[in-house]
């Protein structure tokens, strides 16, 4: 019997991977990362049995170690690729609740901020409801959280 697949990819759906097997996972503070993420951290699970199925990536060399890899056409920031080793940005998999953060990397780096989130009211209800109604009308181009035999990109 085959193991089923792990898959994801960009937003645009212009890169898709698969593999078989998800590793250690770790929420990096770098300030790479952060660069790379554009966000406060960057979620990282290692990858194993990982390969590209639709697309071609482009990589930013970030160090002298490692490469950024991301989508070239909407930029969603994909996979840290440190040697053999990948590591693929948690929230591009296609169900991304089946990982289970390990740890937090590199902490000397980490904004205070993002120790506080929990802290961070929510928005007002008159808020949510302005939110909601301006979210009715959003049509998203966005790739669905499944794979596809074909997918063309809505630019």
């Amino acid at each position: 019997m085959t193991e089923k697949l792990i898959t994801g990819g960009c937003q645009c759906g212009t890169m898709r991977y698969q593999l078989e097997k998800l590793g250690r996972a770790s929420i990096c503070h770098c300030r790479m990362c952060q660069k790379a993420m554009g966000n406060y951290f960057a979620p990282l699970v290692v990858a194993e049995g990982f390969e590209w199925v639709r697309g071609k990536p482009a990589r930013f060399a970030s160090s002298n170690v490692s490469n950024r890899v991301f989508c070239a056409v909407c930029g969603t920031p994909l996979v840290l690729e440190t040697g053999d080793e990948i590591e693929l940005a948690i929230p591009t998999l296609d169900d991304p609740t089946i990982v289970s953060v390990d740890y937090h990397a590199n902490v000397n780096d980490r904004l205070e901020v993002s120790m506080k989130l929990h802290e961070i009211p929510e928005a007002s209800s008159e808020c949510k409801k302005d939110n909601d109604e301006w979210n009715a009308g959003i049509v998203s181009n966005q790739h669905p959280d499944h794979p596809t035999d074909t997918w063309k990109v809505k630019q």
